[in-house]
């Protein structure tokens, strides 16, 4: 589904800019926490697990970056606009052991997949696939549950704690992403959508995601 903003390029490119700049962060930061959280791994099995899928989201990055300069643009200044709001989600979800990063990684990872997944609608073929490409979480999904669930089954314990932590870490990234959207309106742009339209869609977006995540939620067995 394509917009009116199509039809003028240099501000369909202007939003396509916007968006590729803060999905390519995202990737780079997600290189970054991971490896950080591989550091911390209780087994070397883990350690490489983590290790592999850092590597995975390095080269998601270089796909955006690569597309960021065939349009003629500096990576770099396409990113700086998001750095400090994504830079500040993450000091704010800093997990306090390994269990809490496994779940920060599930959450962020599903929840971004499913917010890229709608903005996919309102834009051209090419960008679309490089989003189906970049946050493709099939296989990282499933490592990360199976993780999650095995964690839980050795100590039920964590359930509590992790379902708190796995809430807090949903209306973070909630307002995150509301937040980006509103700053930068790239997806209202896109959509073609007036200010009031635009202003619904992120709303119904956000329900959609919070549903999402509920259903993820109780699929490991937690209160979502």
């Amino acid at each position: 589904m394509m917009s009116a903003t199509a039809d003028d390029p240099a501000l369909y490119n202007s939003f396509i800019a916007d968006l590729l700049g803060v999905l390519a962060y995202g990737e780079l930061s997600a290189f970054e926490r991971l490896s950080s959280s591989a550091r911390y791994s209780p087994t070397l099995h883990d350690r490489a697990v983590l290790g592999r899928m850092a590597v995975v989201e390095f080269q998601h990055y270089e796909l955006v970056r690569a597309r960021l300069e065939h349009m003629g643009l500096d990576t770099e200044a396409a990113m700086l606009p998001f750095q400090p709001s994504v830079d500040h989600f993450h000091e704010r979800t800093r997990p306090s052991d390994w269990y809490e990063a496994l779940m920060k990684a599930y959450v962020i990872d599903t929840v971004a997949a499913d917010f890229y997944g709608v903005v996919g609608r309102y834009v051209d073929t090419a960008t679309r696939k490089l989003i189906g490409q970049v946050r493709s979480t099939g296989e990282s999904t499933a490592v990360l549950q199976e993780r999650l669930k095995a964690a839980l089954a050795d100590d039920p314990r964590l359930a509590s704690r992790l379902a708190l932590w796995a809430r807090r870490l949903l209306g973070e990234v909630l307002n995150h992403a509301q937040r980006v959207s509103a700053e930068h309106a790239f997806l209202g742009g896109l959509s073609g959508l007036d200010d009031a339209g635009a202003r619904a869609l992120v709303n119904g977006l956000a329900a959609e995601l919070a549903a999402n995540h509920a259903r993820r939620m109780t699929e490991l067995g937690l209160t979502g």
